[in-house]
């Protein structure tokens, strides 16, 4: 009975942000609604281009496409919340709420991961293997595998969320971050979180650590085959049909890597400094990555050039 009414007492935590840093807090504001509007525009374009393009009906465009939606649907889920907790003074989140936000990132998170896996596999058979390409990234397979990544990340997101949201929150509702991201919301809690963490820490490993592995047995097939090839320019054309996913990859993952791979400071002033590091270093995780996903396919790739090209010029003959 007294742990309920400890629980109860928790109906909603305060978000910190950047509330030591309001000049930052404006800045920050003007440049993220920026960033949030070219991500829907791009990421939006590449989803109708992919979609009414009849060239780009082939499985790395349909996984650019669920890409493009899951990066939308990505910031969606916290870049509103964000740019409220710039404007408001106290910056508060029912404990509903809070638990909808962390589901929805978690799961749009997890989902990209094992989405990205995907798109090395499908690169890794369209270089190494392109006779037997057709037959096994077919549409009776491709859509399942994306279908697949959709319902693996709703369902980790569901167990984690469930898991964190069950905890006893016996008064500190104060969560050191811009949203209700799930580590920073278990830190509040009043209870043992073992199974929390060995729970994190086996999805971490499918969602983290088979993705990249998937990913980094992928390319040193694709750079061995590509090295292979007798011409250079067979070669700048192998590697141009993989170097955006590549270059993709590289910055999703290596904004993880930096967000939780580097030492702690033990100094109160450098652990300030670093707090305020780790909370930047997560909105570009959160907002630039997905802004310059579609920039990348886009300047790298000339089929989606040529698609979003095509589709303009009907657009306006229409209009």
């Amino acid at each position: 009975m007294e742990s309920a009414n400890q629980t109860a007492s928790v109906t909603e935590f305060i978000l910190l942000g950047l509330s030591a840093h309001p000049t930052l807090e404006k800045t920050l504001f003007v440049l993220i609604l920026l960033m949030y509007l070219v991500i829907l525009l791009g990421n939006g374009v590449l989803i109708l281009v992919t979609i009414f393009d009849s060239h780009l009906h082939t499985p790395m465009y349909f996984f650019l496409g669920n890409l493009s939606f899951l990066d939308i649907c990505y910031t969606t889920s916290s870049v509103p919340l964000i740019l409220d907790s710039f404007l408001t003074p106290r910056k508060t989140i029912p404990f509903s709420a809070c638990a909808v936000q962390m589901f929805l990132s978690f799961a749009m998170g997890a989902m990209e991961c094992v989405l990205l896996g995907m798109m090395a596999f499908d690169r890794y058979m369209a270089i190494c293997n392109p006779l037997r390409y057709p037959i096994v990234m077919s549409k009776a397979v491709y859509v399942p595998m994306a279908a697949g990544s959709w319902a693996a990340g709703w369902a980790a997101s569901m167990v984690q969320t469930s898991l964190a949201m069950r905890l006893p929150f016996c008064g500190d509702n104060v969560i050191n971050h811009f949203t209700c991201e799930i580590l920073a919301v278990l830190r509040l809690a009043c209870a043992d979180i073992s199974i929390n963490v060995v729970s994190m820490g086996v999805t971490n490993v499918i969602f983290l650590g088979v993705p990249v592995l998937l990913i980094f047995v992928s390319y040193i097939f694709i750079l061995t085959t590509i090295l292979r090839i007798p011409s250079a320019e067979g070669r700048k054309k192998a590697f141009s049909t993989c170097s955006a996913h590549l270059t993709v990859v590289v910055i999703f993952y290596g904004t993880i890597l930096f967000m939780y791979g580097k030492p702690k400071s033990k100094d109160p002033l450098g652990a300030d400094k670093q707090d305020l590091s780790n909370k930047l270093t997560s909105l570009f995780y959160g907002v630039v990555t997905p802004m310059l996903n579609p920039i990348i396919y886009s300047l790298r790739n000339k089929d989606v050039k040529a698609a979003v090209r095509n589709l303009v010029s009907q657009k306006c003959f229409i209009w």
